[in-house]
Formats: structure tokens, C-alpha cells, sequence
């Protein structure tokens, strides 16, 4: 796929990266990017990396990381996504079961984790290093002396990569893919190289992108999210621009303006609340026109789901309501959305809602890291809010007795890396892949996730609760929400564990006299437990008796990756919460 782009599109822009400094934007065409992918597969293949062999690519999302990626599958070799959040011990543990010959690190910080384990990853040959000072340490080398490997090389034996391409077959692997591990030890996931091909074929044939769109990239690209992003501009030819810096999302979609984008429900839920809470605290008239416009738009978009067509004064008060408020609200995205996608959590069926409102459109799509990403995607001509859309085509969905989801197609994982036993559990023997989902399929086709199948609890009155749907609400009611933990497993009633947004809740802080106040001082404070129990009752109004929280506490600190709690793709590790917190659970039910 890549090798044909290149051909097809040699003078077209294939990627925007940050400039010198972090600043500013530089442009690469595909020409340009096979010739440096093409030395750097030579590199890797004058280290001795030979045909399926693992590299370790452990990077925050950058344009590096693309050409690393590319290089690797152009030397016949896999690439072993690592997180550059993950510590020191579990770099270690998957470079080793992953049988990674080669690591490609970003910076010192993620060479000192190999260093610091270097006795349990004696089959690292070398350590490439991305950015930084080289150490004059035969182990390491800098990305441009295996660019320089790699040209001579090629000047010695000029179809040395072509030859390793030749070599790859449908069946042979590309990508090891460790899950997140929301319970125990990392699982690495096998992808091959037709699962990459089927996604990007099967995406392609929704014809929801095209060649001229634009798309920006800051996904983890460690993620299958992210990684399936990456696989599109082969098969489409579009540009993308790619940075990892989560604080420079929203500054640079008003300077790129991507036509599309796809990030994880956290991004759009934040996005939804700075603006309401920005709306608010200027108060006034430009609060009563915002909230005027905001009915327009939800009346407008109600009647779009329902399938029927706006009045003359509908119309018209729409096109009040955009030039107004709706057109500067797209503007902060760049002006030129045709939708998000929205992916790997349960998007609030009120922030999709209030998007829609306002003339962004979020898709909200649903797969796995075993099924290569999307199995299903709402299309931009028929998406059901609260859903995740049809099945990609070429993609099979069946509900089990259980509920439990079970999908089959050719995007699903050939199996676990050296785990038959969880390979077993996962794939039965007509292929169907057991999601550990439960859902349900509506008359139209849509699918709807009602949560992850171990995280559902009985109640001691025998109902069942499914927590991570009471959480997607919740985060669309209260703008101040970090996370919430419903529990209640085997208990006469439900509780929840809330933690704040620091960021969101700071502003709040500030206006509530509480601004010098440090963020523990302020989850305990009155005025923060009597804000945070009204939104609570908001919730409870719409759920069932024995979903309602009787009793909540709110949490001295923000969640937080380095201890545990999220993992990197931004889910929540409910159990570690619940582990950490579990005092003031017991404390809840006293």
C-alpha cells in the first residue's frame, strides 16, 4: 500500500509535521517520504532485523514515529507499539515477550527505562534514538546514522528493501500491539498485514474520505485508534498533520483546519464544557443568545435524527442561530470539519447531541485492538446518537445469549503473541471474536454498547448496573467531572467515587472565592459538594431506582496514568480505582 501511494502521489503532501522548536509547520511529500523510509528500512535491515522480527517503537505521536512505523514494515519486520507513558518494568516485560531485536526510543527518558532493565531485554541488539544526545555507547544510535546504515547499503545492494517487501505475504505479521491491560499483564495482540489492508479497503468503501481531505493526528499512534488512522492516507491519499501535544489540540486545529479528526470521547467532553463554562461566566446578553441558539440547534437536530424536514421558520431561525454563535464555535475547530470520529469509550449521547447542535457532526465507531480498530462507525448520512453505527463492510456482528458482542471479519487478530490459552478463550472455532462487550442491535441496524461484560454488577436486590454508561451521562451533565466510579456489586444501593477536571474546575474555583486553593482544599470544600450534588441529582432523574447514587465522595486528587488508574489511551482501570480507593467505599457504605 505504501509503496503504490508513493508511486501514485509522488508530489503530493503526504504529511504536516511541527517545525524547528515545536513551532510552526513543515510539509513532506510521499516522494519524500519513501526515499527516508526506504534508507531506514535499509538500516534496519544492515542491524541483521530479519523478515517478522519485532522492533519496539517506544514514541509519543510524532512524524517520526511514521517513519519508523513504515520502515520497519518495509524491512519484512513488526513493529511492537510501546506507550511512552508506560514504566519502566512493563517497557521491559513487552520488549522482552515481544522478542524485539531493535527499539526505536524517542529521548533519553525512554532509553534510561531500557537501561535500567537492560539485564531482562538481552536480545536488544541496539537502541535507536529519535531525538537527543547520542551516547557514545555502541548499544545506541541516532536515526540519522541508520539512515546513513541504510544508504550504504542500498549503494552495495540497491533491492535489499525491495526484496523484504516481496517477501510479506497477507499472513505475515505487522504489528504486535500490547492492550492496554485494564486487568493484569499486557496481552500483545498479532496483526497481520491483510487485517491493516482489509480495515483501510473497508473504510475506504463507506466513501465517507477522500483525497482531498485533510486530517489531523494526535492519537497515541501506540494505539490501534491512532495506528488505523495511519493505515487510511496509504489507501486514500489525503494529508495528515501529526502532533502528539494534547495541550496544542485545539490551538492547531485553527491554524491546520483538518476536514476530519478522531480522538477519544475525553477530548470532546472537555471541549463541551470549557466552552459552556466560558459561556456562562461571561453571563448576560451573550449568555441568553448562546442559550437561545443552543435550542435551535437541538431543536434542528432532534428533527434530523427523527428523519424529518425542517420548517421555513426552523430554517431560518437556524441561520440566525450560525451566523450568531454555531459558525465561531467551528471556527475554534478550523472551520472545515466534515465530522469527528469519535472512538475507544462511550461518547455521552448529550455532547454527540450538542456537536450535532452546532453543526459538527461526531461519528462514533466502535472495534478493538484484536479486530485492528473500527468494526462499526456511524456514516455521516446515518448515525444514531448513543450508538456506534453499522459494521464496516466485509465485518459480521452477532449479539450472544448473553448479550456479550461478537464480531468476525478479517480484521481480527491471527491470535495473542505466545498465549494460546487467551487465545482460545478470546476466538472460537468459526472465528467469532467474544468482545467482552454487551450490546444490543436496534431494528435499523445500529448497534449499542451497554458496557464492558466484567464491569456490570448485581445489585443485592438482583438488578444489574452498568457503570460505564452511567459514567458516559454523567460526564455529559457536570462540565467539572474528571471520572466517576458507580459501585454497588452485591450492596442494597450504588455509590460513586468522582474525581475532578483540575483544569475545568480550577475556573470554577475562582469564581467561587476558592481560586489561591489547592485542588485537594477544593474537592472537600462545601460549595464543591453541594455544586457536585446537584449535578448528581440531574443524574439520578434519569436513571432507574436501583441505579441512582444514594452517596458519593469526591476525590482529593485527578486520576492519573503514572499511578495506574487511566491507561494511555485514556480508559479508565477500574479495579486499580476501586483498589486505591477502596476505604472510602467502605467509608460510603458505614
Amino acid at each position: 500500500m505504501f509503496v503504490d501511494r508513493v508511486a501514485a502521489s509522488p508530489r503530493s503532501e503526504a504529511f504536516r509535521h511541527p517545525g524547528p522548536g515545536g513551532e510552526g509547520w513543515a510539509s513532506v511529500t510521499w516522494s519524500e517520504v519513501g526515499e527516508r523510509v526506504r534508507r531506514l528500512a535499509a538500516g534496519l535491515i544492515a542491524l541483521g532485523v530479519q523478515a517478522e522480527q519485532r522492533v519496539a517503537l517506544a514514541s509519543a505521536t510524532r512524524y517520526e514515529w511514521v517513519l519508523a512505523d513504515l520502515a520497519v514494515m518495509c524491512a519484512g519486520a513488526a513493529t511492537t507499539t510501546v506507550y511512552p507513558s508506560t514504566n519502566a518494568s512493563d517497557v521491559a516485560f513487552i520488549v522482552s515477550n515481544s522478542g524485539s531485536r531493535i527499539v526505536v526510543a524517542e529521548d533519553e527518558a525512554q532509553l534510561a527505562k531500557l537501561r535500567e532493565h537492560r539485564a531482562e531485554i538481552p536480545d536488544v541488539d541496539r537502541v535507536v534514538l529519535i531525538e537527543g544526545t547520542v551516547p557514545d555507547d555502541e548499544w545506541v544510535i541516532g536515526l540519522d546514522e541508520l539512515a546513513g546504515l541504510g544508504e550504504r547499503l542500498l549503494s552495495e545492494r540497491p533491492d535489499a528493501v525491495d526484496e523484504r517487501i516481496a517477501g510479506i505475504s497477507p499472513d505475515s505479521l505487522a504489528t504486535l500491539i500490547y492492550t492496554s491491560g485494564t486487568t493484569g499483564r499486557p496481552k500483545g495482540v498479532r496483526l497481520p498485514h491483510s487485517a491493516w489492508t482489509y480495515e483501510a479497503a473497508a473504510i475506504d468503501a463507506t466513501g465517507i474520505l477522500d483525497a482531498d481531505d485533510l486530517q489531523y493526528l494526535w492519537l497515541p499512534l501506540s494505539h490501534v485508534f491512532g495506528k488505523v488512522l495511519l493505515t487510511l492516507p496509504l489507501q486514500i491519499g489525503f494529508a495528515t498533520a501529526v502532533d502528539g501535544r494534547v495541550d496544542r489540540i485545539v490551538d492547531n486545529l485553527a491554524v491546520v483546519r483538518p476536514t476530519f479528526m478522531g480522538a477519544a470521547p475525553r477530548i470532546f467532553e472537555k471541549a463541551h464544557a470549557r466552552i459552556e463554562a466560558t459561556v456562562r461566566a461571561d453571563g448576560g446578553v451573550k449568555e441568553k443568545i448562546f442559550d437561545w441558539a443552543m435550542g435551535v440547534g437541538l431543536s434542528a437536530s432532534k428533527a434530523r435524527q427523527s428523519g424529518k424536514t425542517l420548517s421555513g421558520m426552523q430554517k431560518a431561525q437556524y441561520a440566525v442561530a450560525d451566523r450568531l454563535v454555531f459558525q465561531k464555535i467551528r471556527e475554534r475547530f478550523g472551520g472545515r470539519l466534515k465530522f469527528f470520529i469519535s472512538g475507544s469509550a462511550a461518547l455521552d449521547r448529550g455532547v454527540a447531541q450538542w456537536f450535532d447542535a452546532v453543526g459538527i457532526v461526531i461519528l462514533e465507531g466502535y472495534g478493538l485492538s484484536e479486530t485492528s480498530a473500527a468494526s462499526l462507525v456511524n456514516r455521516p448520512s446515518a448515525y444514531r446518537f448513543g450508538t456506534v453505527g453499522w459494521p464496516i463492510p466485509g465485518t459480521e456482528v452477532k449479539i450472544a445469549e448473553d448479550g456479550e458482542i461478537l464480531l468476525r471479519s478479517p480484521g481480527v487478530m491471527s491470535g495473542y503473541h505466545e498465549n494460546p490459552q487467551a487465545t482460545a478463550d478470546a476466538l472460537d472455532s468459526d472465528g467469532w471474536f467474544h468482545t467482552g462487550d454487551i450490546g444490543t442491535i436496534d431494528a435499523n441496524g445500529f448497534l449499542r454498547i451497554t458496557d464492558r461484560k466484567k464491569d456490570m454488577f448485581k445489585t443485592s436486590n438482583g438488578k444489574y448496573v452498568a457503570p460505564s454508561a452511567i459514567a458516559a451521562t454523567f460526564k455529559g451533565i457536570c462540565p467539572y467531572v474528571g471520572e466517576i466510579i458507580v459501585h454497588g456489586e452485591g450492596k442494597s444501593y450504588c455509590v460513586a467515587l468522582i474525581s475532578l477536571d483540575g483544569e475545568a474546575v480550577a475556573e470554577w474555583a475562582v469564581d467561587n472565592g476558592m481560586g489561591d486553593r489547592p485542588l485537594r482544599e477544593i474537592a472537600s470544600a462545601g460549595p464543591t459538594v453541594a455544586m457536585m450534588s446537584a449535578y448528581v441529582d440531574q443524574l439520578n432523574a434519569g436513571l432507574n431506582r436501583w441505579e441512582q447514587i444514594k452517596r458519593f465522595t469526591i476525590l482529593e486528587r485527578e486520576l492519573t496514568v503514572e499511578n495506574g488508574e487511566i491507561t494511555p489511551s485514556m480508559k479508565l482501570k477500574r479495579k486499580k480505582v476501586v483498589d486505591n480507593f477502596s476505604d472510602r467505599i467502605t467509608e460510603l457504605y458505614g
